[in-house]
């Protein structure tokens, strides 16, 4: 039988990003089935490629060789889209590398369910930006995209606590703080399509940073290690200087991310 970390590679291995999230959301029903039925899939072990397979297309590039668009522009809407549809298929990856990377630590069943539901729901949120990115007569691919999405991946490969304070509760959260911001510049423009796609990612990825923040716990409870503490170490080590306001408190309360984890860092920051 293939194994969950096995199929989680499989996923990892596929570059055209319509086949993977195809494949991503084909892996996800079957977890579910098989645990709904009583027969669960083994977890089993695998390795990950250190870095997913991609396309050829878009061409990835630095931060300061990427395109300057005005967002209030079509052009500039189109390229937002873009970028956000290129963060969506990275997440697809990451959550499905956290399954098979990490899979020699002894975890409940309940940890590998939640983060098969978060690669579903972002292979979702990749293929509803791709349907709005080809009704304005473009597609994932057609502009450049960043090159540094899998750095916080590659930063955290062996350090599992340090995966889940970067992955879920510094870069998902950060998407918390400027979704809202997108779904106004939508609005504006009239793209019902957008807003309705953007609205899901919205409501999902509280679920995806509070995944992060019960695991963590969970894995500081064990190591009987205080959470603050240790998510502030992580981050300094990992993500240093990336943690920045405005917050959107409110829903980061929501997915159990209270000001206190946050806040000491972005001090910090400023100084």
């Amino acid at each position: 039988m293939t194994t969950l970390a096995q199929m989680a590679v499989e996923v990892l291995t596929t570059a055209d990003g319509r086949a993977k999230t195809a494949l991503s959301r084909r892996h996800a029903a079957a977890w579910g089935e098989a645990r709904q039925a009583g027969t669960p899939i083994p977890v089993g072990r695998a390795s990950p490629p250190p870095r997913p397979a991609r396309p050829a297309h878009p061409e990835l590039l630095s931060p300061r060789e990427m395109p300057k668009r005005r967002p209030g522009t079509e052009a500039g809407r189109l390229a937002m889209l873009h970028a956000v549809a290129h963060i969506e298929l990275n997440a697809v990856d990451l959550h499905w590398d956290i399954i098979a990377r990490f899979s020699g630590t002894p975890m409940p069943p309940g940890y590998y369910d939640d983060w098969v539901k978060a690669a579903d729901e972002e292979s979702k949120h990749f293929n509803l930006l791709c349907d709005c990115l080809e009704a304005r007569g473009s597609h994932y691919g057609a502009l450049p995209a960043h090159a540094g999405m899998w750095q916080a991946a590659e930063d955290t490969a062996q350090d599992f606590m340090g995966r889940l304070a970067v992955v879920p509760m510094v870069l998902e959260a950060r998407g918390l703080d400027v979704t809202p911001g997108m779904i106004a510049l939508f609005r504006k423009a009239g793209a019902e399509d957008v807003i309705a796609a953007l609205e899901t990612i919205y409501a999902e990825e509280v679920h995806h940073v509070a995944y992060g923040a019960k695991w963590f716990h969970f894995l500081c409870g064990r190591d009987n290690l205080d959470p603050v503490v240790a998510f502030h170490a992580l981050v300094r080590r990992h993500f240093p200087g990336g943690t920045k306001p405005p917050f959107n408190e409110e829903k980061r309360a929501e997915a159990g991310l209270p000001p206190d984890f946050y806040w000491p860092l972005a001090e910090e920051n400023a100084r």
